[in-house]
């Protein structure tokens, strides 16, 4: 009989354990992303691999491929398993996505999320202004209801209510490209903003930058509706700027088991 593979990792969301396949490629993402494994430097070989978390060959190659394929490291023959730099990494794969979350140790992500959002959203919010519908409006001023029930910056139910607010405007944009990067980046959004929050001028403030978009919208005009998302995304940059610089950008993104 076969030597049964040990379980690896964590638990999966549903309770149960991973596939041996998906466990083991999470811990090698992990350990990359972390930088416990660093760019340039090289894996062990098959054999340790296998011995060191008792897997199968197959098992080993499965997720060797996928990490491959997300350019994070580059296999040859005789040079071995190379762990690529970040630049060339896929931060959109959702196992990448979820470790980077939970090391943020690299600036540039959030600061090319800031850049992305300032490109994408003032278009998405005009694009809104012009195109959405009575019941697409609706669904955004309810995000906008549940960030004022929120009270805090600092709950997970405002950073919540702040991504649903945006992914709501970029859904009625009418745009589809918009709308499936809304949902490739929606994990990696809601971390910054639980990162951004941390740094906002205030409470109130943030409802009043928020408000102005929405009021735009209603009020079916695209020139204010692209200013004031970008005077929104602006000071999101400002407040990401600060978090980083106090350090807040090195704490773990805990998210809510919802």
């Amino acid at each position: 009989m076969a030597k049964a593979e040990r379980t690896i990792g964590r638990s999966s969301d549903k309770g149960g354990r991973r596939p041996v396949k998906d466990n083991l490629l999470h811990v090698l993402v992990d350990k990359i992303v972390s930088g416990e494994l660093a760019e340039g430097s090289t894996l062990p070989n098959e054999a340790e691999l296998k011995e060191q978390y008792g897997v199968s060959r197959t098992t080993l190659r499965e997720s060797m491929q996928h990490i491959v394929a997300q350019g994070m490291v580059r296999s040859r023959t005789r040079a071995g398993t190379i762990v690529l730099p970040r630049e060339h990494w896929n931060y959109l794969d959702p196992i990448v996505l979820d470790a980077a979350m939970r090391h943020p140790k690299d600036e540039r992500f959030y600061t090319s999320l800031v850049d992305a959002r300032m490109v994408l959203e003032p278009a998405a919010a005009a694009g809104a202004a012009e195109n959405a519908t009575t019941k697409q409006i609706m669904v955004i001023a309810e995000a906008f209801d549940n960030m004022v029930a929120a009270h805090s910056l600092y709950t997970d139910a405002w950073s919540e209510a702040d991504l649903a607010f945006h992914t709501a405007i970029i859904n009625a944009s009418g745009n589809w490209v918009f709308r499936q990067f809304a949902t490739a980046i929606g994990a990696a959004l809601l971390a910054s903003f639980r990162i951004t929050n941390r740094a906002s001028q205030s409470h109130e403030h943030a409802l009043e930058t928020h408000n102005r978009v929405l009021e735009a919208i209603r009020m079916r005009n695209p020139v204010e509706a692209r200013k004031a998302m970008e005077r929104l995304v602006h000071s999101a940059r400002k407040e990401l700027a600060e978090a980083l610089s106090l350090g807040k950008g090195n704490m773990p993104i805990l998210r809510s088991s919802s």
